[in-house]
């Protein structure tokens, strides 16, 4: 969530059309354009126009947000663009828009006119539901929900991994290595691509000439291929960007930056005051563009979810006390018994527990019992997947079904080499089958390396027999 008034085309804008912001991107190669979406779900532009990048139809640039009634009530989820400028950007539905640049068909309508108004991509996405876009300097790719990838456009480096590098009028399905498996996360460097597969694997293709695909090489790759150096880690997200500045988030909440700051280059990284990476692209970075479709904040006044969130643990508003290794943890009574059937039972007037004011807890850790309290507050859960273990045994333990599939969706992102057997005999102790599964095809996938780990010459007999068992039936341990 972030102030879109630190980003400098927004001091255009009156306070109240400021107000009305629930969603914003700048983009451009000046950052003198910027499309915003209303708490309405209007639709509206303002700026450069420079190659029909506002989609107004008409080439003219304005300093008054004109509105685009194509994509009113649209509800749009994701947006991109590439230097052109091109615009793509998807919705809840799942359709594909597109306007602006069109040298190399980067729209995907087959043609090499400029858009000069939002218009649907539908060749071969038609039938697909669009969950992700990304957009490279003169390419475009769109994810959809099943886990396939569609390129077109500019194909000089193989950025659209067909194989050749002749530019490709319309959406076509990045194959090869990708064809059977399920890709959960794109992101377009200006003539390179990459995938993130839903077991935690890179893939990269496009150009390379400076090493950008991770492949320990410098050439580029007309097809996707797999980042090498990588194996062994599960990875959650990658990002790719225009502007040659970098920042990153600590856990415990600081922002660093480094790379090119307003023209000076900052070879270190430099702790700043901001709260969140997209402010170091709003006042660091030429030019001020935001690398993605961005949700604004409004102070004034919180949402019921946002005051829940903020009051837990608050010693002010509490009328309850858990004492976990001798740490306390405040909530209220009221929004336990609302949320979780473990604690209506719990506070009945004949139990002895709904007259204490502090309750001790010693079957669980504090880690584990405060993220449990906090996910009450939150819906959400922020844990290491080693953590995460011991979350999904409470939630086992008090039948929150929705939390026991958060939990194994942490700990999913989470396996690497070192953990995977810990994870699967958890698994297993669990009963958790979907995840059992899960960490035993990565076992299996990274036999070798899960071989040499402590973790699996510490495993108990049986489970290790079984495991042995398991895995040769899957052909694991043939020459």
């Amino acid at each position: 969530m972030v102030d879109v008034g630190k980003w400098p085309i927004f001091t255009l804008l009156s306070p109240q059309e400021i107000a009305s912001i629930r969603k914003a991107c700048v983009f451009g190669t000046s950052a003198n354009e910027a499309i915003y979406i209303t708490h309405n779900d209007e639709v509206f532009v303002f700026g450069l126009n420079c190659s029909n990048c506002l989609g107004t139809g008409d080439n003219q640039s304005t300093i008054v947000p004109k509105k685009l009634e194509a994509l009113c009530g649209k509800k749009i989820n994701n947006l991109s663009y590439g230097s052109g400028p091109h615009v793509i950007l998807s919705t809840e539905d799942g359709e594909v828009y597109a306007w602006g640049h069109n040298g190399y068909s980067q729209l995907g309508n087959g043609t090499t006119n400029q858009g000069i108004t939002p218009i649907q991509v539908c060749t071969n996405l038609l039938i697909k539901r669009v969950i992700e876009v990304a957009c490279g300097s003169h390419h475009s790719m769109a994810l959809s929900s099943d886990g396939d990838v569609y390129a077109w456009g500019y194909n000089n480096c193989g950025q659209v991994g067909s194989g050749s590098t002749a530019n490709q009028p319309t959406p076509r399905k990045v194959s090869n290595c990708l064809q059977t498996k399920m890709v959960v996360s794109i992101a377009c460097g200006q003539t390179s691509s990459m995938a993130v597969i839903d077991n935690g694997e890179v893939y990269g293709w496009g150009y390379n000439g400076n090493g950008q695909l991770g492949l320990g090489n410098n050439g580029n790759q007309l097809t996707p291929c797999r980042v090498a150096a990588l194996h062994g880690v599960c990875v959650l997200q990658v990002t790719c960007h225009s502007s040659h500045t970098s920042a990153a988030k600590t856990q415990g909440g600081q922002v660093y930056m480094w790379g090119q700051c307003r023209g000076q280059s900052v070879v270190l990284p430099h702790l700043t005051h901001f709260t969140c990476t997209d402010d170091v692209f709003a006042c660091f970075s030429t030019p001020a563009v935001m690398w993605r479709l961005l949700s604004v904040e409004h102070e004034d006044s919180l949402t019921v979810a946002e005051s829940l969130k903020k009051e837990f643990d608050s010693p002010e508003t509490s009328d309850l006390k858990f004492r976990v290794d001798g740490k306390y943890i405040h909530v209220h009574k009221a929004v336990l018994k609302i949320r979780c059937e473990h604690f209506r039972t719990m506070f009945q007037s004949y139990w002895n527990e709904d007259m204490k004011e502090v309750i001790e807890i010693d079957q669980f850790s504090y880690p584990v019992y405060r993220a449990f309290l906090e996910y009450l507050y939150t819906d959400s859960v922020d844990l290491p997947p080693e953590d995460a273990i011991g979350l999904l045994d409470l939630a086992t333990s008090y039948c929150e079904n929705r939390l026991k599939k958060l939990c194994q969706h942490i700990i999913k992102r989470g396996i690497t080499v070192e953990n995977a057997f810990s994870l699967l005999s958890a698994a297993v102790r669990y009963d958790a089958e979907d995840l059992e599964e899960f960490c035993f095809k990565f076992c299996v996938n990274h036999l070798t390396e899960v071989t040499q780990t402590a973790a699996f010459w510490q495993m108990d007999g049986p489970l290790l027999k079984e495991f042995i068992a398991k895995a040769s039936k899957c052909g694991a341990f043939k020459n």
